[in-house]
């Protein structure tokens, strides 16, 4: 069995040696154990300084090309030189290395495809209530598209065994760890979480600069991958919500003319309401259309995926 430990990095020279000195060099069960060092533009010295602590896989990006992108070229490096498992850490020691055991284990005792840390958030001390408070909804809502139950969805402290980082496909730009559980969750992968503590904090993340914007690309992800993966959830809610407020305003004019309640039944300020119904139920039917559509759209994708995967196996098989 062989693991990649796989660490996407932008400018990380001064916390990667504790996180280079924190891998294990040996783990029951795993035969080899490599560090894939996933330099994502970085313009200082972090390539030098993995080399100096023996480091011999590098993936290079000249500019920033997201860490959604580092995750997915990292992921196929390490399935083309014969990963049997991959694990993803962060460059700023967030994640404690010294887990990466019971992290594999699952996968190696054949009970997980994924397995998930889970940080423990309401015990992070440098974590303020506002972002736990996210963390918990977003979480709530990331099980929710992916029909998981994970205490952590944000967490990019995982594991991955070779079937999975073959089935998986990563097409985002924001956050590789959204989009994977979701395609996990409806392939029917085996998912498990390992609790873990995570180290102090080093530096603020690069992802987003405040609450309010992981708030809004965390959301605009996860309508994202509703859409995709689920379009009958946002098309038939939004279609039944225009279908309700659409027949308002016309059983609200038949129940007046019917019980006399009004002399002005015909009056214009009721038929602007009518107009206005009209509308929504043209809305309504155009949501219901949409959702029938993206259905189809996501059958084709499903598809094209399982071809995806059949090309994956062809090209790596000639690898291994």
């Amino acid at each position: 069995m062989k693991l990649f430990v796989q660490i996407p990095c932008l400018n990380e020279e001064e916390t990667l040696p504790m996180v280079l000195e924190e891998i294990p060099r040996k783990i029951p069960g795993i035969d080899s154990i490599e560090v894939l060092i996933i330099d994502n533009g970085s313009t200082d010295r972090t390539v030098e300084v993995a080399k100096a602590h023996g480091v011999k896989h590098f993936v290079r990006h000249i500019g920033r090309r997201g860490l959604a992108q580092a995750f997915r070229d990292g992921l196929w490096y390490s399935l083309e030189h014969g990963a049997d498992i991959v694990v993803n850490t962060d460059g700023d020691n967030q994640y404690p290395g010294a887990s990466i055991p019971a992290l594999v284990r699952p996968i190696l005792d054949a009970k997980a495809d994924l397995v998930i840390a889970d940080r423990q958030v309401h015990n992070i001390e440098h974590f303020s209530p506002a972002k736990k408070l996210v963390q918990r909804f977003g979480t709530g809502v990331l099980n929710l598209a992916a029909g998981t139950h994970v205490p952590d969805a944000p967490s990019g402290f995982r594991a991955y065994s070779r079937e999975a980082a073959i089935k998986l496909n990563v097409v985002t730009r924001f956050s590789y760890a959204m989009e994977t559980l979701i395609q996990a969750g409806h392939k029917n992968l085996a998912i498990a979480t390992v609790p873990i503590t995570v180290n102090p904090k080093t530096r603020e993340s690069r992802l987003f600069k405040n609450n309010f914007e992981h708030v809004v690309k965390s959301g605009m992800a996860i309508m994202r991958a509703f859409v995709m993966y689920r379009p009958f959830v946002p098309f038939v809610t939004l279609g039944l919500l225009f279908l309700v407020l659409g027949l308002t305003p016309f059983v609200h004019f038949l129940w007046l003319a019917a019980t006399e309640k009004s002399r002005n039944v015909y009056g214009t300020h009721h038929l602007q309401w009518l107009i206005i119904g009209s509308v929504l139920l043209m809305a309504s039917f155009v949501s219901f259309t949409l959702g029938i559509i993206a259905d189809l759209t996501r059958i084709n994708r499903s598809l094209a995926e399982d071809d995806l995967e059949l090309t994956k196996r062809h090209v790596l098989s000639g690898k291994d």
